[in-house]
Order: C-alpha cells, then sequence, then structure tokens
C-alpha cells in the first residue's frame, strides 16, 4: 500500500493576524480543531505537521507532539523545499497538501479527491479541487506524487513557485497530468463563500461556526456549514466582505492560468 502523508504547514508569523494557528477554537487551538478534522479522513494517511526553524514556531513543534504528530522544520520562505524535505524524511509515496489555515475544512471533501486520485492511479500526477474551483473556499485539497513534487523542487524558481508549493504544476500542465475534482452541487461557491482565516474577521466567522455546529456534531460538514448560514444569515455576514480576496491578487501579473475573474483585487483593508 502506498504511503500517503498528509503535510499541514504552519508557522506563527502572519502579516495580517499574527498567530492564527494558536488562537483557540472551544478549549483547543485552532491547528489542533484542524488535526481533529484530518483524522476524521477515510483513506489510511499519516499526517505530520512543517514549520520553519524560527524561534517563534517552536511552539507549532510543541503543539504537533502535543497532538501526537511528527513535526518537520524547515525553510521559513521556501515552502516547496519544506514540503518535499518533509516527505522525503516521512517516506511518502503521495503527498497531500493542506494549508493549516482551514479549520472548517470537509474530511469528506478531502476522501473525494483521494478517490479520484487513487481511481486514476498512474494517469494523474497532481489532483486537487482548485483548478477551477468550486467549494467554499477553505476546503482546499491538492495531492501528488513523489516524482511530480520532486521534479517540481528541481525545476521551480521564482519566488511565487517556492512559497505557495504547487503553482509550476499547475502552470506547466505540459509537464504534468493534472486532474480536477469539481463540486457536485454544479454550485460555485469559491468566490462568495470563505472559511479560512486571513483577517480577525474570519476567526469570528469560524469561532461561531464552531460555538453553532461542533456541540452536537464534531464531524460537521460543508453542508452543514452552509445550512447555518441560510438559518443564520448573520454569520455569513461576519466575513463576507472578504470573500474572494486571496493570495492570486498579488500575482496576477505573473500567473498564466489564474484570471482577475478568481480573485478579489482590492481587500477591504
Amino acid at each position: 500500500m502506498e504511503k500517503v502523508v498528509v503535510i499541514v504547514q504552519a508557522r506563527m508569523s502572519s502579516s495580517r493576524l499574527p498567530g492564527k494557528v494558536m488562537m483557540p477554537l472551544l478549549g483547543k487551538s485552532l491547528l489542533a480543531r484542524m488535526i481533529e478534522r484530518l483524522q476524521m479522513i477515510r483513506h489510511e494517511v499519516v499526517i505530520i505537521i512543517a514549520t520553519s526553524v524560527n524561534a517563534e514556531d517552536d511552539i507549532i513543534e510543541q503543539e504537533a507532539a502535543m497532538l501526537g504528530l511528527q513535526c518537520y522544520r524547515g525553510s521559513s520562505d521556501n515552502v516547496l523545499e519544506r514540503h518535499y524535505m518533509a516527505a522525503i524524511k516521512h517516506n511518502a509515496d503521495v503527498v497531500l497538501k493542506i494549508p493549516s489555515d482551514c479549520p472548517l475544512i470537509d474530511p469528506r471533501i478531502i476522501d473525494e479527491t483521494l478517490d479520484l486520485f487513487f481511481e486514476k492511479r498512474g494517469v494523474y500526477d497532481y489532483v486537487s479541487n482548485l483548478h477551477p474551483a468550486s467549494w467554499p473556499d477553505g476546503n482546499d485539497v491538492e495531492i501528488m506524487t513523489m516524482p511530480c513534487l520532486e521534479k517540481t523542487w528541481r525545476l521551480a524558481e521564482r519566488a511565487l513557485e517556492l512559497e505557495h508549493t504547487t503553482p509550476y504544476i499547475w502552470e506547466n500542465p505540459l509537464q504534468f497530468n493534472i486532474g480536477n475534482v469539481s463540486w457536485n452541487s454544479g454550485l460555485d461557491y469559491s468566490m462568495s463563500h470563505r472559511f479560512t482565516i486571513d483577517y480577525k474577521e474570519d476567526y469570528d466567522f469560524i469561532a461561531r461556526v464552531y460555538e453553532e455546529l461542533y456541540p452536537n456534531n464534531p464531524g460537521f460538514s460543508c453542508d452543514d456549514i452552509l445550512n447555518l448560514l441560510i438559518e443564520k444569515p448573520e454569520i455569513y455576514e461576519l466575513n463576507a466582505a472578504y470573500a474572494g480576496v486571496n493570495w492570486y491578487r498579488h500575482h496576477l501579473n505573473e500567473l498564466n492560468t489564474i484570471s482577475p475573474q478568481q480573485t478579489k483585487i482590492i481587500s477591504p483593508n
């Protein structure tokens, strides 16, 4: 059986919301709550946390130990290298990249993406649910083979490729076989609904969702969140101003596969 390693990239530094991964959610850290959701994945996986060697990230290593997880520490700026070295250290055959700012990620979506990857094993080098995206932002799943990740690590040179790990892959479709999983609802909430965290308003939204859903159903789904937002639209409004704001907006002149319609150019800040 191939070893699937889930790499959760986490750091304390954030220009917009420093220390966001350690903010509290019902008595545990945001990172711990997210790991709890990843541990609900149906597929057999090994979860590790990848952080930097910076002293400020010592707390991330301590949190990983408290959660019973291995922690790899590497480059602060070259996140691609951090993923590759962590995967090598843990003898990965398949790497599943999950950012640490997705504490509402639905494990069912991860399983669905893994299902396609393994159904088409040997066909795809890389499978995600992001190109194009359709689920609410914050359900980001990217899966790649080790040869794919190694080739990317060897050839990627641009700063945005090193910082964001996978752009070299989806910017070079002639070098890789790429698959994508779309939301079977037929809807596209990628620009209208925001389940990720970068701003204080995002934290307020996520905390409220947890308070409403977690006590009765710790494994609440994406659909459960959407139903909650219909019932209580005031929760949706907490961070609605930031819906569609993502890192693409800084690199539209550098990315051939991303259009201005896939990001909100001007942040509310």
